[in-house]
């Protein structure tokens, strides 16, 4: 079955969210190794998978849990066992979010040869309220920059300063912040707001649900500020006009006279690696690797803010400002924290997220966690890439 552009547009919007309430929580942590010589192949764990996304990259990705605690318990195990494959095979996991990947270099890095944490979302409920799919959508899209400048952990390469606090973050520099507005003229030549590589989603957290858990309605949620109205179509648009391997897009391959079946148009989709994704859950891929156990504090933060509605509210009072900020994304992956902007929004947003914490369950220990990472990064300014930067300056 060959496609028209219409007809892919239509697929695209069609797969993108499967409503929810929300509540479950998916995690999926990268490896980057040394050698790179990763086995190949897919290896099912206690939980989830170990899958080969290069011989650079492993990712572990964890199934969709009923809650955050149940969500870093299962990817604990699965991280250990993961951990056990790679003593295995001779290799090493590098404690940095990327190792040779250049500032300049290609988008296909992100995926390949950096490494990175991404958390899985339930899309969220049809209608209103800020547990609906069009609040959480747009939500997300503000938040990244600043949970990207919060754990920006890649300031090196060769063991280098480069200039940036994440080379990661760096490859999506020229990324606006909120989605493509639905029925806004699109360029024939690439936009980057997003980019291609290989994806390591958990996952989909289509249609479960929480005992317990209520939607809130409310017209106020998002009152003020231009917000695309059908977030389906809106992820659709970006699809369209992200750049596949070739460097074309779709729409530019169709109307080329590319002849593109649905699964050309599913391997399209599954290289795309924008910060804020729908497939048919939100996947949120924002933090760099962080050193120790710290990849779960990306992962409450962001679950924290999106899917309790008073820290989702707090949550977007900080950062609806930012859709107008300019190249806050190239901001984010330079200077981090030390933006004054990114910085004021990151203190708010931590404090709602720490807020939320008790309100979902979360254990003390965990919440203290957070505190902790709160006080001794967001608090100052910093985030753990300048740690990184101090170690490398007092080296001889």
């Amino acid at each position: 079955m060959t496609l028209s552009e219409q007809a892919a547009e239509d697929l695209i919007a069609a797969r993108a969210f499967s409503s929810g309430l929300p509540g479950f929580v998916g995690i999926a942590v990268d490896l980057l190794l040394d050698p790179a010589c990763a086995p190949t192949g897919r290896r099912p764990l206690r939980h989830g998978f170990l899958d080969t996304r290069s011989p650079r990259l492993l990712v572990v990705s964890g199934p969709p849990s009923p809650g955050i605690e149940v969500a870093l318990k299962r990817m604990t195990d699965d991280l250990a066992a993961a951990g056990r494959v790679v003593e295995g095979h001779g290799l090493t996991v590098l404690a940095q979010a990327t190792d040779t990947a250049h500032p300049e270099g290609p988008a296909h890095a992100l995926g390949t040869a950096t490494a990175g944490i991404r958390v899985g979302l339930e899309a969220g409920l049809d209608g209103g309220g800020p547990l609906g799919i069009d609040h959480r959508w747009a939500l997300a899209h503000t938040l990244a920059p600043v949970l990207a400048a919060s754990f920006a952990n890649a300031p090196l390469r060769h063991g280098r300063p480069t200039g940036w606090r994440s080379v990661r973050q760096s490859l999506r520099r020229d990324t606006p912040v909120l989605p493509p507005v639905v029925g806004s003229p699109f360029s024939d030549s690439p936009t980057v707001d997003g980019f291609s590589a290989v994806d390591g989603g958990s996952a989909i957290l289509g249609g479960s649900a929480v005992d317990g858990g209520s939607a809130v309605a409310g017209g106020s949620f998002f009152g003020g500020g231009s917000l695309p109205s059908d977030p389906a179509r809106s992820w659709a648009a970006h699809a369209m006009n992200a750049p596949t391997a070739t460097g074309r897009t779709l729409r530019q391959a169709i109307r080329a006279g590319a002849r593109l079946t649905p699964d050309d148009v599913d391997r399209h989709l599954a290289a795309l690696r924008p910060p804020v994704a729908a497939r048919g859950h939100l996947e949120i891929d924002v933090a760099d690797r962080q050193p120790g156990t710290g990849w779960r504090i990306p992962a409450v933060v962001a679950a924290a803010l999106i899917d309790d509605p008073r820290a989702a509210d707090e949550a977007w009072q900080a950062t609806a400002h930012l859709g107008a900020e300019p190249r806050l994304w190239e901001r984010a992956a330079r200077d981090a924290l030390t933006d004054t902007t990114l910085a004021a929004a990151a203190r708010d947003c931590f404090m709602a997220a720490y807020g939320a914490l008790a309100r979902l369950g979360v254990s003390r220990e965990l919440r203290d966690d957070v505190a902790e990472f709160t006080e001794r990064y967001v608090f100052r300014g910093r985030c753990p890439a300048d740690d990184v930067l101090d170690r490398a300056a007092a080296r001889p």
